[in-house]
C-alpha cells in the first residue's frame, strides 16, 4: 500500500501543478489604489498630414447667411444598398502635406501639430482679426483619426479616438478587453515616426508602474495594438495540441501513473 500513496501523491501533485492559474493575468499588480502614484507624461492628439477634421463655426448674432460662409455644406451619404435611404454629414478638411487646410474665406490655415482646442483657438483669432466675425464659437472635432488593436482581444478592429487623450487601456477597452490567452506583460505598439521610420514599444500591463510611465501610456492616430498570445494558446496551436508542456499531456502522465501503481499493488503477494 505504501507505493500505492506514494503514486497516488505524486499524482495529485502533478495535477495540482498543471491547473494552477498562471500569476500574470491581472493587471496592475504593483499597485495600491491608496497610495500609488505615477507620473504621467500628457500627451494630447495633435494633427497630421492625411488627418480629417470637422470645423463649425458659430456666430452669437444669429446671421444664417455669415454662419454658412464659414461653414462648408452637409453632404448625403446612402446607408447601404437601399437608395431611399440616406443620412446627412458635415463635410471635413483634409490636411495637406504640409500642415495646412483650405479654410473658407480664410484661405489656407496651418493646422498640422495643433491640437483641437489650438486649431479652434487659430480660426477664432483669424476671423476676429480679420475683422469677419464677432466672438465667434469654433468647434472642432475629428473625423478620420483611428488606432487599430489585433490579436489576443475579444473585438479586434479599428476604432475611432474619439477624444484629445486617448490611452492604450481606452483601446483595449473598445476591443472588448484581452482574452485569457493574451500576453499581458508584453503587449506590442506599432507607431509611425517622422521620416518613415515604424517605432516599436513594448507594454507591462501587470505593472501599473511600467504601463503608466510608458512613452505609449496615450496612443497617438494610426497606432497599431497587437496582443500577442500567452503560452497556453501557443502550445494549442501546435499540430496535436499535446507537447511535453501542455496541461494535458501532464494530465495522461497523472492518469497513468496511478493505473501502473494500482496494477502494481495487485501484483505484489500479500504476506500472511
Amino acid at each position: 500500500m505504501k507505493l500505492g500513496t506514494i503514486l497516488a501523491a505524486l499524482s495529485a501533485a502533478v495535477l495540482a501543478a498543471s491547473c494552477a492559474a498562471p500569476g500574470n493575468i491581472s493587471y496592475f499588480q504593483d499597485a495600491d489604489l491608496q497610495a500609488a502614484s505615477f507620473p504621467v507624461q500628457e500627451t494630447h492628439i495633435t494633427l497630421k498630414p492625411e488627418d480629417k477634421v470637422s470645423i463649425v463655426v458659430n456666430i452669437p448674432t444669429g446671421d444664417d447667411d455669415l454662419v454658412k460662409l464659414f461653414n462648408l455644406p452637409y453632404i448625403s451619404q446612402r446607408i447601404g444598398s437601399n437608395f431611399n435611404s440616406s443620412v446627412s454629414a458635415i463635410s471635413g478638411y483634409l490636411v495637406d502635406a504640409d500642415g495646412d487646410i483650405d479654410f473658407p474665406v480664410l484661405g489656407k490655415v496651418h493646422v498640422g501639430g495643433l491640437t483641437r482646442s489650438e486649431v479652434a483657438a487659430v480660426i477664432k483669432r483669424e476671423l476676429i482679426g480679420r475683422e469677419l466675425a464677432k466672438d465667434p464659437v469654433v468647434t472642432v472635432e475629428f473625423m478620420n483619426l483611428t488606432v487599430v488593436v489585433l490579436g489576443e482581444v475579444n473585438h479586434p478592429g479599428r476604432y475611432n479616438i474619439d477624444k484629445d487623450k486617448f490611452t492604450l487601456m481606452d483601446a483595449l477597452g473598445l476591443a472588448g478587453d484581452l482574452t485569457i490567452y493574451g500576453n499581458r506583460e508584453n503587449v506590442k505598439v506599432l507607431r509611425k515616426a517622422e521620416g518613415g521610420r515604424e517605432q516599436s514599444f513594448t507594454v507591462n500591463l501587470c505593472s501599473a508602474e511600467e504601463f503608466v510611465t510608458s512613452p505609449v501610456y496615450f496612443l497617438q492616430q494610426d497606432d497599431l495594438v497587437y496582443v500577442e498570445p500567452n503560452e497556453m494558446r501557443a502550445r494549442q496551436s501546435t499540430v496535436n495540441g499535446n507537447n511535453i508542456r501542455s496541461t494535458s499531456f501532464w494530465i495522461s502522465i497523472a492518469s497513468l501513473a496511478a493505473s501502473v501503481g494500482t496494477l502494481l499493488i495487485r501484483a505484489v503477494p500479500t504476506s500472511k
